[in-house]
């Protein structure tokens, strides 16, 4: 048995060139041995969101506070909020982040296949972005 103290893990600042706005990530658990799952807090504030993206053997996103956005390439984007549950199959491009007025947290997780968890694409454009506000 092995207990990590989440307190013991800094909170470090999402990368500019894979997230747009302030964006921060609290590790909870990487791969290790057999074991390929990864897992992470994220903490959106109002307007910020993920570039495009995809996963090689999906994601799961469990939200766990705020008002989110999700969207999958060719689809609308659906608004999600505490105890929802987001999947998106391997391969699906697809952004996530906060609504224009409200932060959001949710748990990601994703496994790594060949020491890869994520393929990070073009950023979510203000417009893409925008479509949600216009509903």
């Amino acid at each position: 048995m092995e207990i990590t103290r989440g307190c013991e893990e800094p909170t470090v600042d999402a990368p500019e060139e894979n997230f747009t706005g302030s964006v921060r990530f609290d590790p909870l658990f990487d791969a290790r041995d057999e074991a390929r799952a990864i897992g992470a807090s994220v903490t959106f504030e109002p307007g910020a969101r993920t570039a495009w993206h995809t996963h090689p053997l999906g994601q799961r996103l469990v939200v766990t506070s705020g008002c989110g956005l999700v969207q999958r390439e060719g689809g609308e984007i659906e608004r999600i909020r505490p105890g929802d549950v987001v999947w998106f199959p391997p391969g699906e491009k697809h952004w996530h982040g906060a609504t224009p007025d409200k932060a959001m947290t949710h748990i990601a997780i994703q496994e790594e296949q060949d020491g890869e968890a994520i393929t990070w694409l073009e950023h979510v454009t203000d417009e893409e972005y925008g479509r949600e506000s216009d509903r």
